[in-house]
């Protein structure tokens, strides 16, 4: 299995944006020390007011899975999910290399 990136955007209700910022900044938080995750990173656009984006890195759709299924996880999920209009998971790319990641001659440490 290969490393994955994953590019997901959150459209939230007016107004809420912030809210889901600061409710995925801390699943980044959660997740600093877990190897399994190499990169998380949650962006804004000043021209999408509602929206939010998610890119992160992982060492494989399965190490992806897990994450989402834990107790921690879920319990940011149930925060989340009054505020959320709609989840599009933009794609789902295979990782070959680049600034960014670690554990390969073809990555460096970035996230």
């Amino acid at each position: 299995m290969s490393k994955i990136a994953l590019l997901g955007k959150y459209l939230v209700n007016e107004g809420e944006r912030d809210v889901m910022v600061n409710i995925l900044l801390k699943a980044a938080e959660s997740i600093k020390n877990q190897h399994d995750c190499q990169c998380f990173l949650v962006n804004i656009s000043e021209d999408e007011l509602d929206t939010v984006y998610v890119y992160e890195v992982w060492r494989n759709e399965q190490a992806h899975r897990e994450y989402l299924t834990k107790e921690s996880t879920q319990a940011l999920i149930k925060r989340a999910q009054p505020i959320i209009r709609g989840i599009e998971r933009i794609n789902t790319l295979n990782l070959k290399g680049g600034k960014g990641t670690s554990d390969s001659s073809h990555f460096s440490n970035w996230c």
